[in-house]
């Protein structure tokens, strides 16, 4: 058995801040994917992952009985596959930012849903916001606590604009221009990123009424402003709220920077070469980059390795 492939992600804008209902634009990246696959002889990573179903089964089993009006699963296919060895295979790297526990969340539901809701039929608000939901207590097993939005995107395999908690929608995004010298990468900090422990230290921090104003006026209004830009293609106003968003998360963020790269996020502001943010919840991971000339940026960051996602 080798089930469909299911992509990773990229939230272009709104880590963090779609946990205050800030803007968010997430697209699919399917330059890495994962696919479940079935094995009688597994070897140690494959073990790890069959070991980590079994362990997210018996979760799913929990769920359905907790709240089985939210979804109900197959689940003695499940476990009669998790025991015949199955497992994700997976290019995703983990810890990184990209949604790997997001794409087996939504090859799992594809798979095993019962009355689930398809990509082929008109995916209304509801529908959205339902899957979203379900995905959300579905991914809670890996993350503590999950927007379910990494999964959505994997299992919709579309951009998705989230404009409020309750208000998301498969969205249309400029079409990547190939002679432009404009460009969204990933940086590769060479570390893994804990998603839970930051999203709790974040969490903690918004019970400061300092932190909380500065989310509001600052971050969150970057962050809206730049999901506007990009959604309408104007690259120049574009840029110019990235770097105050830049600026925003070094000042406000540090503990998710991983320190080594501190300077050169005030760098990119200095310079205007490139303006860093964060990819995911931080902490290591990929960090994302923008730029208006990729070969500037390549030469301000010579000594790392950069991998381009979007062409502007």
């Amino acid at each position: 058995m080798k089930g469909p492939l299911f992509y990773s992600k990229i939230l272009l804008f709104g880590e963090y801040g779609i946990i205050k209902d800030s803007k968010g634009l997430s697209i699919p990246y399917n330059f890495y994917n994962g696919a479940l696959k079935i094995d009688s002889d597994l070897s140690e990573v494959q073990q790890k992952s069959n070991n980590n179903l079994k362990r997210f089964a018996n979760y799913l089993a929990e769920l359905e009985t907790s709240n089985p009006n939210l979804v109900q699963f197959n689940l003695e296919e499940l476990t009669k596959d998790i025991e015949a060895g199955m497992y994700f295979d997976s290019s995703i790297p983990q810890g990184y930012g990209v949604g790997s526990s997001g794409a087996l969340v939504a090859a799992i539901y594809d798979k095993y849903a019962k009355n689930k809701i398809t990509v082929l039929e008109n995916l209304s608000r509801e529908k959205l916001l339902k899957l979203k939901e379900i995905f959300g207590q579905m991914e809670s097993f890996f993350h503590g606590k999950s927007s379910g939005l990494d999964p959505l995107n994997s299992y919709l395999s579309l951009p998705i604009l989230i404009n409020s908690k309750d208000n998301i929608e498969a969205a249309g995004i400029p079409s990547q221009s190939k002679e432009g010298k404009g460009a969204v990468f990933l940086l590769d900090s060479g570390m893994v990123g804990e998603t839970a422990p930051l999203v709790n230290l974040f969490m903690e921090n918004l019970k400061q009424e300092g932190f909380r104003k500065m989310l509001k006026d600052k971050f969150v209004k970057h962050t809206d402003a730049c999901v506007e830009d990009f959604m309408k293609g104007d690259v120049k106003s574009l840029f110019s709220n990235i770097k105050q968003l830049s600026h925003v998360v070094l000042d406000n963020f540090k503990p998710m920077i991983p320190k080594q790269f501190h300077n050169l996020w005030k760098e990119g502001i200095d310079t205007g070469a490139y303006y860093l943010k964060l990819c995911g919840s931080g902490g290591g991971g990929y960090i994302l980059g923008f730029t208006e000339d990729i070969d500037k940026a390549r030469t301000a960051l010579k000594n790392h390795n950069l991998e381009v996602v979007y062409t502007f």
